[in-house]
Parts: structure tokens; C-alpha cells; sequence
């Protein structure tokens, strides 16, 4: 845990009597209170009237806790009357990034790239089945035995994933992705260490020139992040439509349109898959497309929205290397029912895509992008050729376990060079590729500085 205690770790060291208050204040809270009114306050109307209730019923009881133990008391009953219950506070808390729930007992946060267990508790099965479900419908979703999994989103963008019975074995499971507050871009992400500025400077100009981008990586390896900071490069006067299964894509530009899938409904009908959603954004008129996440056969709508004109489109892919993002685009292609050659398929990617960005978390739980990497075309072989920007390349640990390393430029001269000549942009491109490369030659030379 952290050195510094917060508010949801102090929770451990909770007194019996508060934990019997509580249970008392809620069943009498249930009792007296007409929820069908207090439904129709404001949320801080209806936490004046729960904490007047909480005051007065300490001293109807006597109880012998603090004003601070009652408005925390009282706040907790509003959580569950209108919030999210125990959540709330692990919610508001900017230093978790993952919150996964494991039964009413278990509540796991992840705070840097660590998991750490908190002392947070739901009452039991049923309450946190309620909380779960009260995500669900609040986007118009429903999680129950019939239909056990569910994606959702909270209104901050957060990403939730639901699994409720007979599903889940051991009780409902809910994991949350969290999304910072501030929005990051590339520059903020580069001061956190995840890229170099030169790296920045290239995928700024790669949008610019209009370069269609795959962000790869694992499961909380930062692709939702990376493919946030990247749609900031978007100009402001294009029209962006965007396609998401649970729409967390936070956009600054002002003309977007967000478009987001929908399961079927409890007869099986209804049903809205990205790849409806690709097809119609084809429609809308869109500068740039950007999709959440492909992966099934939305795939081939996708390559051929990049490949007849709507260049600098980006999206997300799961792979753990950039080479492996290429043969996944292959195989779903396969799978969309299309039967074409191999050396077909391979050309549509390669006609499509411009750049991978791989991203990782590493063992230490910093995220870094690992590798950007270049289409260059197709080999004899009929393979997709490539070659690196930049890697990351890994030297070691500190002696507090924190990975370091630096990140090599691969050529100073990148492929889509006559496209920065189009907009005027090669000199610059080509003075930070080469000032890249001549960092290499002096970390080279300093690399018994690193050990």
C-alpha cells in the first residue's frame, strides 16, 4: 500500500460500533424515508437529508462516534441510494487507474502499475449485484442471469466489463478502467517517459500528412490512452466520426460524432455491431474514422475506409508485438468470410496501414511505446515489409526495481517522406530522424554510464 494513508485504506481500521451504526441507520433509513420522493431531490438536496437523518439518528441512539464518522456514514448511504456504493470513493481516488471487484469481499486496485488489495467491501452478493446492474442501466444495457456479460461505461468515459452468474462461478465480477481527469498528450506522456519528443515530433507530423495509425499492445498496455493522445493531432476542422463498443474515446475537436454499438435486446434482435457502425460511418461524410478497438471482421470495412481515401484514421489492435499486429489484421480478415489470397489480404493491409505504435507495460508497471514502426510496401516474398523509427531497447533495472533503457532511432530516412514533401514538412522530418540517429552515437558511446 502507499505510505500515505487515503481515505479508503483508513476504512480498515473502522470500530465495531460504527460498523453496527451503519447496518442500524441504513434498515431504519429504508423504513422512514420515501425513497419515491427523495429520488426526485438533487444529489445535494438529497445529501442534506440523509446527513439531517444520520445527526438525528445518532442522537436518537445515543451512538457514540464522531460528526466525521456520521458525514462519512451519511455519504456512504447516498452512494448507494443514487452512486455506486463502496466504488465512490475508489472512483474519485486519481492515483487508481484499475479497479477489479471479485465478489462483495474482494476489491483489487491497481495504483502504478501495481495491484494492491483494499480493505473496500460490498454488504454482500446482492448489494453488489445491484450496483452492478445499476451501471448497466444507466446506458440503457441490462446484466442478469439471461444475458450474464456485459461492457458498459461510466459518464466519466470509464470502461466497465460485468460478468454475473452462472458466468462468473464465484459471484459477480466487475473490472473498471479508469481514465485520468486530464486529458494527456503527447507531450505529457513523453515527460511521464512513455516516448522521446523526437518520437513526438514524428507522430505529429505522421498525422499531419494524413498517415493511418495502429495502436498495439496487450491488455493495460495504454492503447485507449495512446489512441486519445493522437486524436489531439486531428485538425479541428475535420470531421471525425468515431466507432466504439462502449464510447470512452475522449475527442477535443468540435465537429466528432460518436457512434456506439448495442447488444442485442432479451429477444435476440436489435443488435448493432461495430462493424454496422464502420459501414455507416462510410456514410457520414467523415475526414477521419477512428474505431475503439478492431477486432473481428470489421476489420476489412476498416482497410478499405484507409485504403479509398479516408487517410489518417487510426484504431487499436491487440498484439504484443508490431509484427503480430500484422498477422492479426490477416487472420480477421480470414475470419470476416472473405476468401481472397493471402498475398491479396497482405497487400490491403499494406496499402492501408502506415504506422504501428506499439505500446507495453513492463514489468514494473510503466507503460512505454515500445516500438514505431513503418510500412514500407510488400516484400518479394509477398510478406508485409517494414522498418523500425524507433525501438525501445531495455539496459536494466534500478535498485528500486524500475526498468531503464533508451529508444533507438531506426533510419533517418523514413518512407513516408514523399508525403512530407506534400506538405512541406520533409526538412523537418528529416532533421529529427538524423538528430535521432545521432543520439544513438552518443548513448552508444556513453553506455558504461548506464551500469
Amino acid at each position: 500500500m502507499s505510505e500515505d494513508p487515503n481515505k479508503t485504506e483508513a476504512a480498515a481500521e473502522e470500530s465495531p460500533l460504527l460498523t453496527v451504526f451503519r447496518k442500524e441507520a441504513h434498515d431504519t433509513m429504508l423504513n422512514r424515508i420515501n425513497l419515491a420522493s427523495a429520488f426526485k431531490l438533487t444529489p445535494q438536496e438529497l445529501r442534506t437529508e440523509i446527513e439531517n437523518f444520520i445527526f438525528d439518528f445518532a442522537q436518537e441512539r445515543r451512538a457514540q462516534i464522531t460528526k466525521r464518522e456520521q458525514i462519512s456514514v451519511a455519504r456512504e448511504l447516498v452512494d448507494d441510494m443514487i452512486g455506486l456504493g463502496p466504488l465512490e470513493l475508489l472512483l474519485e481516488d486519481e492515483s487508481i487507474s484499475d479497479i477489479v471487484v471479485n465478489g462483495p469481499h474482494q476489491i483489487y486496485v491497481e495504483r502504478k502499475g501495481l495491484m494492491q488489495l483494499t480493505p473496500v467491501k460490498f454488504r454482500d452478493d446482492a448489494h453488489l449485484l445491484q450496483i452492478a446492474q445499476r451501471i448497466a442501466n444507466r446506458i440503457g444495457r441490462r446484466v442478469d442471469t439471461s444475458s450474464p456479460i456485459c461492457d458498459a461505461r461510466l459518464p466519466d468515459g470509464s470502461r466497465v466489463n460485468i460478468v454475473v452468474p452462472p458466468i462468473a462461478i464465484d459471484g459477480v465480477s466487475i473490472s473498471i478502467r479508469k481514465f485520468s481527469k486530464k486529458a494527456l498528450d503527447l507531450h505529457k506522456l513523453a515527460e511521464h517517459g512513455s516516448l522521446t519528443e523526437e518520437m513526438v515530433q514524428v507522430l505529429q507530423i505522421a498525422s499531419t500528412c494524413g498517415l493511418n495509425i495502429i495502436v498495439s499492445g496487450g491488455t493495460g498496455s495504454g492503447k485507449t490512452t495512446m489512441l486519445n493522445a493522437l486524436s489531439r493531432l486531428i485538425d479541428p476542422r475535420e470531421r471525425i466520426v468515431t466507432c466504439e463498443d462502449a464510447a470512452e474515446l475522449k475527442l477535443q475537436q468540435p465537429h466528432v460524432v460518436r457512434l456506439e454499438s448495442r447488444p442485442p435486446n432479451i429477444e435476440g434482435k436489435g443488435e448493432i455491431t461495430i462493424r454496422d457502425l464502420v459501414k455507416n460511418a462510410l456514410r457520414m461524410r467523415p475526414d477521419r474514422i477512428v474505431i475503439g478497438e478492431v477486432r473481428g471482421e470489421e476489420c476489412v470495412d476498416m482497410l478499405q475506409a484507409m485504403n479509398t481515401g479516408h487517410d489518417g484514421s487510426m484504431s487499436t489492435i491487440h498484439a504484443n508485438r508490431a509484427r503480430e499486429a500484422f498477422t492479426r489484421l490477416e487472420n480477421m480478415f480470414a475470419m470476416s468470410g472473405f476468401e481472397m489470397p493471402s498475398e491479396v489480404v497482405r497487400a490491403q493491409i499494406a496499402g492501408a496501414v502506415n504506422l504501428i505504435v506499439q505500446t507495453e507495460r513492463l514489468h514494473d508497471g510503466s507503460r512505454k511505446v515500445t516500438e514505431i514502426v513503418e510500412v514500407t510496401g510488400i516484400s518479394e516474398r509477398g510478406d508485409i515489409s517494414y522498418q523500425h523509427l524507433f525501438k525501445f531497447v531495455p539496459m536494466g533495472e534500478t535498485e528500486d526495481h524500475k526498468v531503464f533503457g533508451r529508444f533507438e532511432a531506426g533510419t533517418d530516412q523514413p518512407a513516408f517522406l514523399d508525403k512530407a514533401i506534400s506538405y512541406g514538412l520533409d526538412k523537418e522530418l528529416l532533421a529529427i530522424m538524423r538528430r535521432a540517429m545521432e543520439q544513438n552515437v552518443q548513448e552508444e558511446e556513453n553506455s558504461d554510464s548506464y551500469y
